[in-house]
């Protein structure tokens, strides 16, 4: 489960922005909207958190810094290589900012085990990576890493908890690499929960782009994993009476993306692949229709399928970017109504997601926990903030007063400065 992300000097985030997931001591929705972590501290986590804001305020650069640092996690032992710098962008608005690191941190609880990860970095190195294990009270920091700019040395400092090799894998780890990445590449068995968490535990799809229908149409080989994708639907109330698997010849495309900024690789592979055909059925007669032939909001709510599915199924966690695009808001609040199910989400899956839908800020729906904005400061830097610094009554309708700028991160307009219409 993951607790709190921190980031700071990324894009539009100057200072440093947290978004955490603990659960208040507010007892409303407990039932649904909270997951119990297994530890003393933090006992409970939110299911669900959604994050608003107007255009350009920094929503996207939130939700694309968990994903640039899982990707940085995953390739840097193996994927870049020496000598090529990191795509990352600093905080470009001020001076003394634009050369300093860039910070990520992550928190999260893995087989009752909390752990605390976190690294910093220019686009040329790492300059701190540090690791604190929580197996009691106090924590355990089992490494840490500091570049010394002025020396031009890396030193490391090592637990007596952390066990292995140490030397080999210090030795090992390039300056653009991370040292839990290295350390795990070479058979570190206590990193390496840490590493498959982040790596196979956090899904992220950006703002724009949909997830490969592979991820959905892999469902369809087997009865069960179609029952499941038919009923995903047909909850949705999108007319689709049945999904036949229809096997067929194919390229397969793989992309990988890299935190270095180079061009995503793209390969294509001929193989045997199940494509989806829906069926729909009336009283005067039924026909079966392609993918491409549904509409635009059932094409992505069955792209989305496989991924949420897999999520709930796993206990993991994912991160959508506008997740309203072009889905009905009953059909978000469906999507969202199932990972704040304990019966459907029995192993505490998260979704994190972004939208401009104003009709979600509803107290029946979300905790004050789970509600967060984005707005720029005079400097244009970003500020992310919970709902719940507001306080606001039980019965208030939080629509009303987010659009009317209670709670700021709205957009303001100068009713003056509008283009009137045949003017010279």
């Amino acid at each position: 489960m993951l607790l709190e992300f921190r980031v700071k000097n990324y894009r539009s985030i100057r200072d440093e922005q947290v978004l955490s997931l603990v659960a208040s001591v507010d007892k409303k929705l407990a039932s649904t909207n909270v997951a119990a972590t297994g530890l003393k501290a933090p006992g409970r986590v939110v299911r669900t958190a959604a994050v608003y804001g107007p255009n350009a305020s920094g929503k996207s650069n939130l939700l694309q810094a968990l994903g640039f640092m899982r990707a940085l996690i995953a390739e840097s032992a193996t994927v870049i290589q020496l000598g090529q710098t990191f795509n990352v962008q600093p905080f470009r608005l001020d001076t003394k900012l634009s050369t300093q690191p860039t910070e990520f941190e992550l928190t999260f609880v893995e087989a009752g085990v909390r752990y605390q990860y976190g690294f910093s970095l220019t686009p040329e190195r790492i300059v701190n990576e540090w690791l604190l294990v929580y197996r009691a009270p106090k924590p355990q920091q089992w490494f840490s890493r500091t570049f010394n700019a002025r020396t031009g040395a890396t030193t490391y400092e090592f637990s007596s908890h952390l066990t292995g090799p140490r030397k080999l894998w210090q030795d090992s780890t390039r300056p653009n690499a991370l040292f839990l990445s290295t350390a795990v590449q070479l058979n570190s068995e206590l990193l390496r929960p840490v590493f498959t968490w982040i790596v196979e535990k956090i899904s992220h799809i950006p703002a724009g782009q949909s997830p490969l229908p592979e991820f959905t149409n892999k469902w369809l080989k087997d009865v069960p994993g179609k029952r499941s994708i038919r009923d995903f639907l047909s909850s949705a109330d999108i007319s689709i009476s049945d999904i036949v698997a229809v096997p067929r010849k194919g390229f397969f495309q793989h992309i990988t993306f890299s935190a270095t900024g180079e061009p995503a690789k793209v390969s294509r592979e001929e193989q045997e692949m199940v494509m989806p055909q829906f069926v729909h059925e009336t009283k005067r007669g039924s026909a079966k229709f392609e993918l491409h032939e549904e509409s635009m909001g059932t094409q992505r709510l069955y792209l989305l399928a496989g991924p949420v599915l897999d999520v709930l199924r796993n206990g993991r966690v994912l991160i959508v970017d506008e997740l309203d695009s072009s889905l009905h808001t009953l059909l978000v609040r469906r999507l969202i109504g199932m990972f704040q199910s304990a019966e459907l989400n029995p192993h505490g899956a998260q979704l994190i997601f972004s939208t401009h839908d104003t009709s979600l800020l509803d107290q029946a729906l979300f905790r004050r926990d789970q509600i967060w904005f984005t707005e720029k400061d005079s400097s244009q830097a970003t500020r992310l903030y919970p709902l719940s610094d507001f306080s606001p009554r039980n019965r208030e309708a939080l629509e009303r007063g987010y659009l009317a700028g209670r709670y700021g991160a709205v957009p303001f307009f100068n009713g003056s400065d509008l283009p009137v219409s045949g003017a010279k």
